[in-house]
């Protein structure tokens, strides 16, 4: 005997009847087992039906009563079984109740009008759901399958329009806007009708029992997105709601769809308020995903002369930190990536001149955070690009149009972002879109970029909804990139998304193995990142770096014009890729050095000269700066023990004196592609040590080296220095230049906003 089974509940109830209730009798007999379960069930029902009758919910000492006396019957896991079928069991039998008031004749005109006893049973179920919840919500494993607490029956029913409407057609728009609000996909319903029972009233009052909504009770409203789906449901065009209204009367489902048509509107009025409640979960289920970030430390140049790393054009960093800070929240350490802060404004390095892709320049002036030490800035600017000079695009579109990607920061922030990048397009141009949710599709094959109206047609068209099978989504992008593939042409996939992969391939192992195999075909990829709550931002970092792309974070509509309009070139048209960078430093002039950021861009020394060693790329019109704080010769390294000296690999007197005549501080050696080709070039770059003081150096040098500051000080970096966090705003203050966009004079005010947080007032 299954003891999981309805039928002890049935027969404490005395619902159980016929054949199945003799058969039921014999085991009965047979085990004492079973006979004490069924003790313990009648114990409890008659708890239950015990209630005061004359309330329509519990009161905080009634629920207080009924949760003791769970406890008390609740002492090992068969009985937890049992409070949890009488509980169901009582949900279906509530729904039962209400399909009578529909006129369904398959439930007993008996049962037409729902006790008060049920009506608390229904409410003592809903109060052990948020108690589920709230254990759930301490384990990390099962935080995103926790949802909101489900509605009492009294607040379904408040959410109905204060009308004289008949009771049938209220009901039965209330059971479809539940449908839609807790965003069931039809064969989701399906699945959940074979799992209950065969009978069509029961098992849709188990789904209405069991959803968990998309916001608490008070904000509960049908998303706009699924209104299509629910008037299918109620007018009884798909299989499970053909059960479901089948003794409906065709008036009554006309009226339900016509309600639900003049809701529309409201839905729309109400997403502020169904976006707040959806920001309080998700500050109770935060499932945001950062890779840890430990400080590059200092290195003694005796042994460690070269240092190798890949450039990095993200900006995602710095965005997601405005978007913490602006919400009145210190970032995550793992979230401030010091190399995407620094490199998230533009500065005016000088265009190459010697037929390169890009120019490098290279400054040297004092730490600000540490004035005995040198700051050396390395700094690349990506040839500029007239837009009628650059070749054509082939864009796909990868969108994400999950269920989790609903709120206003998401999927109706990305269409609008998108529609901005649309219209900036060449008439030879082209674009394509393909979504993903629980599955993908092609919604928009290739279309010219002079089909403006066709392009934005489908933009407006995408609706969230489902699970999130972003490799699914990744395979068919490539593959229509790969079927429009311009030589000579920009070929690109643009994924948007909240990264939050959940369904076929998920983890970040094997979604970067798939991105690695598909950039062979010349496809790069760029990746948009969106939202709060479950940013996976290791994971999209991580897909555009092996899809040979950029990483950009879109907090707000200013945003994704900067990246898809303004910065069109840069961020779309490739100049180079596989750029590697390796410095090589003079022990004669350098004790140690250690890079500021580029943490996870740090290369072998061997992967320099490796050309099938991948790297990051530039855009047309990028600039890239890396800074290194330099430890001068005979000074000792800080935060650093020391090591005995060699006995066999000390230089020889002559080579120490070649060194320090030679005046070389360093040298930067410079690999890079052409964006189809396979073998590198070099270019290679030698510095004098002549640094000037701080306030000398370059506007642009100073405004980086406060921005790297910011960085570490707001990561409590080990290396941060005695800088304050007024002395970071001067030096920022001072250095704004002609800033066009306002960017620096905005990074101002983040300081202030860090400044307070960290202080805690």
């Amino acid at each position: 005997m299954k003891t999981e089974d309805f039928r002890i509940t049935q027969y404490a109830l005395g619902e159980l009847h016929g054949k199945d209730r003799e058969e039921f009798e014999r085991e009965l007999a047979a085990s004492e087992e079973l006979q004490r379960e069924l003790e313990q069930t009648i114990a409890l029902c008659d708890r239950l039906t015990e209630l005061p009758k004359d309330e329509d919910t519990l009161t905080d000492r009634q629920r207080e009563s009924l949760r003791n006396a769970c406890a008390i019957e609740c002492t090992n896991r068969r009985q937890r079984q049992i409070v949890q079928r009488v509980l169901a069991y009582a949900a279906l039998v509530m729904g039962g109740i209400i399909l009578a008031t529909m006129a369904l004749p398959a439930v007993s005109s008996s049962l037409s009008q729902p006790s008060q006893a049920m009506l608390a049973q229904l409410e003592a179920r809903r109060e052990r759901k948020a108690e589920e919840v709230q254990i759930a919500a301490e384990k990390p494993q099962t935080m995103v399958a926790a949802a909101a607490t489900p509605p009492a029956l009294g607040d379904v029913a408040k959410t109905g329009p204060a009308t004289d409407t008949p009771a049938e057609q209220t009901k039965s728009d209330l059971l479809a806007l539940a449908l839609s609000a807790n965003n069931l996909q039809v064969q989701e319903l399906e699945q959940s009708d074979k799992k209950l029972l065969a009978d069509g009233s029961a098992s849709t009052a188990a789904i209405m029992s069991i959803a968990a909504p998309s916001a608490p009770a008070s904000t509960m409203t049908a998303a706009p997105g699924s209104l299509e789906k629910t008037k299918q449901a109620v007018s009884g065009d798909i299989p499970i709601a053909g059960r479901l209204f089948a003794s409906q009367a065709p008036a009554t489902r006309e009226a339900a769809k016509e309600r639900l048509d003049g809701r529309a509107g409201a839905f729309r009025d109400e997403d502020q308020s169904r976006q707040r409640a959806i920001n309080e979960a998700r500050g109770t289920f935060n499932t945001e995903a950062y890779d840890a970030i430990e400080d590059n430390p200092f290195r003694e140049t005796k042994g460690n002369e070269l240092s190798t790393f890949s450039i990095d054009v993200d900006t995602a960093s710095y965005a997601n930190v405005r978007r913490f800070l602006q919400s009145e929240q210190l970032p995550p350490a793992g979230a401030v990536r010091i190399e995407e802060l620094v490199n998230y404004f533009g500065y005016n390095y000088p265009q190459p001149t010697n037929g390169q892709p890009f120019s490098v320049n290279v400054e040297v002036s004092k730490a600000p955070w540490a004035p005995q030490h040198e700051l050396v800035r390395i700094a690349l600017k990506g040839q500029e690009i007239p837009k009628g000079d650059r070749g054509p695009a082939n864009l796909v579109f990868l969108i994400d149009v999950s269920g989790s990607m609903q709120p206003e920061n998401k999927l109706p922030l990305l269409k609008r972002s998108l529609k901005a990048l649309v219209e900036n397009l060449a008439p030879d141009d082209r674009v394509a879109i393909v979504v993903y949710a629980g599955s993908s599709g092609l919604v928009l094959p290739s279309t010219p970029g002079k089909e403006k109206t066709r392009i934005l047609e489908a933009l407006d068209n995408l609706a969230a909804g489902g699970s999130t099978n972003g490799a699914q989504g990744i395979t068919l992008a490539y593959q229509t990139a790969r079927e429009n593939f311009l030589k000579g042409g920009n070929n690109r996939v643009i994924l948007c998304t909240d990264g939050d992969f959940n369904v076929g391939v998920t983890n970040q192992s094997d979604l970067t193995t798939l991105i690695e195999r598909e950039r062979a075909s010349g496809v790069f990829l760029s990746v948009l990142g969106f939202g709060e709550g479950n940013l996976k931002d290791s994971t999209m970092e991580k897909l555009a770096d092996k899809g040979n792309g950029n990483y950009a974070y879109i907090d707000s509509f200013s945003e994704g014009r900067k990246v898809l309009v303004e910065q069109m070139n840069s961020t779309l048209f490739t100049i180079a890729k596989d750029v590697k960078v390796q410095v090589e430093f003079n022990p004669a002039q350098v004790a140690g050095y250690r890079l500021i950021g580029y943490e996870n861009r740090i290369l072998a020394k061997e992967d320099f000269n490796d050309d099938r060693k991948d790297a990051g790329e530039i855009g047309a019109g990028h600039t890239v700066t890396a800074l290194y704080e330099v430890v001068p010769a005979g000074q000792p390294l800080p935060n650093r023990p020391s090591v005995d000296p060699l006995k066999y690999s000390e230089p020889s007197p002559t080579a120490e004196i070649d060194r320090k005549a030679s005046g070389e501080l360093l040298t930067v050696k410079l690999r890079y592609k052409a964006p189809d080709g396979d073998t590198s070039k070099l270019i290679e770059v030698p510095v004098k040590n002549t640094p000037v003081a701080f306030d000398e150096a370059s506007p642009d040098f100073q405004f980086a080296a406060a921005v790297a500051a910011f960085g570490m000080k707001l990561r409590n970096s080990p290396y941060a220095g005695d800088l304050s966090w007024s002395d970071i705003q001067k030096i920022a203050r001072r250095n704004l230049g002609e800033d066009p966009g306002s960017y620096r004079a905005e990074f101002l005010t983040l300081i202030e906003k860090a400044a307070r947080l960290q202080s805690g007032k």
